[in-house]
C-alpha cells in the first residue's frame, strides 16, 4: 500500500472555521487507512518545520491536498508553507533548482524535479456553485473550469514531477450546501483513485 500525506491548507477565518475542510481530512484518513494505507496529516494552520515537511514529502506516494479556495487561490498560511518548504527543497530534496543548466538556460525549466513516480491529488471546497464553471456564459469564470483556476496549485507539483490525480471539489459550501452528498462523492472519488 501507499504513504499518503494529507495536507489540510484550511486557514481560519470569522466566516468558515474550517469544519468540512478538517471532515474531509478526517474521511479520506479514515478511508484510506481502511485500505492499509500508512497516513500522515499536516495541518498548516498548526505550523510547521521545514525539515519535517521536506521528509513528509520524500516519504509520501501520494499527496492529498484539502484546501479551500479564498480569493481565487488557496489561504495565505499554504502559501507561506509552500514558500518556506518548496524553496528548502530546492536543493535536491524536491527539484534540483529549476531544472535548466548553464549550457541551456532558455530551456527545461521546471525540469529538475525529484519525486519522480509519486502523484499528487487536490480536493477544494468553494463558496462559488459548481454552475460557475466550464461555461462560457457565466460572468466571473468566462468558460474556466475548476482546474484551470488552480493552475498555479498543478505546476507547483508538477515542478517536483508529480503526477496529477483527478481534482475533487465541493460547491456552493456557504449558501447551498450539499454535505452529505459531497462526503459521499468524495468517498467515491477515494475509492476510484486509491
Amino acid at each position: 500500500m501507499s504513504n499518503v500525506l494529507i495536507i489540510n491548507a484550511h486557514h481560519q477565518y470569522p466566516f468558515s472555521k474550517g469544519e468540512l475542510n478538517r471532515s474531509l481530512v478526517l474521511l479520506a484518513k479514515r478511508l484510506l487507512e481502511a485500505k492499509e494505507h500508512t497516513v500522515k496529516v499536516v495541518d498548516v494552520d498548526s505550523g510547521w518545520d521545514v525539515e519535517e515537511e521536506l521528509k513528509n514529502h520524500q516519504w509520501a506516494d501520494i499527496i492529498l491536498l484539502q484546501s479551500p479556495i479564498n480569493w481565487m487561490g488557496v489561504p495565505w498560511t499554504f502559501k507561506k508553507y509552500m514558500d518556506e518548504v518548496y524553496t528548502a527543497g530546492m536543493d535536491g530534496t524536491l527539484c534540483n533548482g529549476d531544472g535548466r543548466t548553464r549550457e541551456q538556460p532558455r530551456s527545461n525549466y521546471g525540469a529538475g524535479g525529484t519525486l519522480v513516480g509519486k502523484k499528487y491529488m487536490v480536493s477544494l471546497t468553494f463558496n462559488a456553485p459548481m454552475e460557475a464553471f466550464d461555461d462560457s456564459n457565466e460572468y466571473l469564470f468566462q468558460g474556466k473550469t475548476v482546474d484551470d483556476l488552480i493552475f498555479p496549485i498543478h505546476m507547483n507539483f508538477r515542478f517536483f514531477a508529480m503526477e496529477a490525480m483527478e481534482t475533487f471539489a465541493c460547491f456552493d459550501v456557504m449558501k447551498n450546501a450539499a454535505i452529505e452528498s459531497d462526503f459521499k462523492r468524495f468517498e467515491d472519488h477515494l475509492h476510484k483513485h486509491f
